[in-house]
This record gives C-alpha cells, sequence and structure tokens, in this order.
C-alpha cells in the first residue's frame, strides 16, 4: 500500500516478521501505554491483530500501527508510532490514512483509541471525543506488565 503522503519508495504493508516483532518490541517496551510489556505477549497481540507497517525504501520498520477488530462491526487502533527522529513529517498522517483505507475496516459501526498526546493527528482522520463518555466503562491495570516476569504474574 502506498498511500498520499509518502515520499517515493516508502510504503505500509501488513506482513511483519521476527525482525519487525523486534524492532515493534524495542519501541513499545518504553512506552507509556504498555512499559515493559513482555516480548511473548506482543507476539501474542501482533498475531492477533491486523499489523501496519510503515517502511523505509530499504524496507525497515520505521512506524507501525495494531488494530484489534472483529472485521464487521468494531475496531480499536492501538500501539500507533513513528520513529523519533522522523516525527512531525506526515508520515504518521499517512499510515493513518492507510490504516483507515484497509478493506478489512470498511463498514465499521466502532472504531476507536485512546491517545495522551495525538488527538489532532487522530482527528485530521475523523476521530472526535467520545459522544457520550459516561456510557463507557474500562478496567485499567497501570504497570501491569512491569510486575510480570516471563510473560506471566509474578
Amino acid at each position: 500500500m502506498t498511500p498520499a503522503g509518502l515520499p517515493p519508495g516508502w510504503r505500509v504493508d501488513t506482513s511483519w516478521g521476527q525482525a519487525d516483532l523486534d524492532a515493534v518490541h524495542a519501541y513499545l517496551v518504553t512506552a507509556y501505554w504498555c512499559e515493559g510489556i513482555p516480548r511473548a505477549v506482543l507476539e501474542r497481540a501482533m498475531a492477533g491483530s491486523l499489523n501496519f507497517v510503515l517502511r523505509d525504501p530499504p524496507g525497515r520498520l520505521r512506524g507501525y500501527a495494531r488494530v484489534v477488530s472483529d472485521r464487521v462491526t468494531f475496531a480499536y487502533l492501538c500501539d500507533v508510532f513513528i520513529d523519533e527522529p522522523l516525527r512531525g513529517q506526515g508520515l504518521g498522517d499517512a499510515l493513518i490514512a492507510c490504516l483507515i483505507a484497509a478493506p478489512e475496516l470498511q463498514g465499521l459501526r466502532r472504531f476507536c483509541l485512546f491517545t495522551r498526546d495525538a488527538h489532532g493527528l487522530y482527528a485530521r482522520h475523523g476521530f472526535t471525543p467520545l459522544a457520550a463518555p459516561d456510557r463507557g466503562m474500562e478496567i485499567v491495570r497501570p504497570g501491569l506488565y512491569l510486575k510480570l516476569q516471563n510473560g506471566n504474574l509474578a
């Protein structure tokens, strides 16, 4: 997939391998939303999700987004990142545009996400604050992965 806004030779694809898993894990293990995530947990999460990998012309992973979905009614966007030195160049916009346009994610009744600091990025692609936040509920376990040992609770 080559969405508008990507520099020549850049692409987004949905295939990933061990080298990609290593690169995604290296970033996410320090991310505020999943700090300390064990590699085995991330591998299981990626295996059960739609993965969007932003690649530079040599094919290296430079950005990533994961979508958890039944592919019919609902999707949850998570684990989005662009390599820090490349931020501010429109690559995040191109990655989000690509996944929003993915055939597997068309006709969904609800597509949601949570973000601490990228509201502007997602708003450009149609995401809005929750219409009825009082209806939503969640179970949150901050620091859960930091308490895990070998992918299991210590």
